[in-house]
């Protein structure tokens, strides 16, 4: 191999700093236009226990960009949430008796009140489910209803979380009959920390209980277009997900 002489060795030096200057030059690629269609029925979700601040200062930025429904995030951080949504249509979704729904009922109506002084416009309640699985359908609405109260009087909207991975077919039905009767505005599929999370069939048999004029809310395991698509198809008109930039940048990606 022959060796290379300083003019040589000068000319390619130049001519890869060229190179790197350009590539440095060059913008960053755009990130993904938001799709109203699909963002405008996304509420992001970070409900991890071990979620930081930064975290949720990133959440808000992103649900700013896509102009998502929501974000929904654990109480604690409803404050910092609405302050960093100040101005934008994109409303602050909190947690009430999550994930168990075991509390009692002063609780949850305390919680809620507290959340919504703090700025939340809406709370997905988790349902008493143990009382529902015993049969004692007085305690769930009465539950229901009073988390509905709290809410409606502050001008908030309430989802109650069935949990159906624990419920039967029957009990899901009831359980749908039980929110729409005690006031709630959409019922939901699950909480995401359940034994599985939301299925099309079910948010089929939820949209079938409450008809056209109640919302259904799909949570739990949505992490692609396609899951996104699927639960809209059976019925949902709120898709609860973590992963809502992957499916905003796939639905991106496909109309290029």
């Amino acid at each position: 191999m022959t060796a290379l002489n300083t003019a040589e060795i000068d000319r390619l030096a130049a001519q890869i700093g060229e190179e790197i200057l350009a590539r440095l030059r060059k913008p960053a690629p755009a990130p993904a236009r938001p799709d109203p269609a699909i963002a405008g029925l996304i509420d992001h979700t970070v409900l991890r226990a071990d979620a930081t601040r930064a975290d949720i200062v990133k959440l808000c930025g992103e649900a700013r960009h896509y102009a998502f429904a929501t974000v929904c995030i654990n109480p604690y951080w409803v404050p910092l949430a609405a302050s960093e949504l100040a101005g934008s249509p994109v409303k602050v979704c909190t947690v009430t008796g999550f994930p168990l729904g075991a509390t009692s009922t002063e609780a949850k109506v305390a919680e809620s009140a507290a959340a919504l002084r703090a700025g939340a416009r809406e709370v997905d309640m988790v349902m008493n489910i143990g009382a529902m699985r015993s049969g004692d359908f007085d305690t769930v609405k009465l539950d229901m209803q009073a988390v509905a109260q709290v809410c409606h009087d502050a001008g908030a909207i309430l989802k109650v979380i069935l949990e159906n991975a624990l419920l039967e077919d029957a009990q899901k039905t009831a359980a749908c009959g039980l929110a729409q009767s005690a006031g709630a505005d959409f019922v939901k599929t699950s909480t995401g920390f359940g034994p599985s999370g939301a299925t099309a069939a079910d948010v089929s048999l939820m949209r079938r209980a409450v008809g056209p004029r109640m919302g259904v809310k799909a949570a739990g395991g949505i992490r692609t277009l396609a899951d996104f698509r699927a639960m809209v198809a059976a019925g949902a008109n709120r898709v609860g997900a973590s992963a809502s930039v992957k499916i905003m940048e796939a639905a991106a990606a496909e109309s290029r």
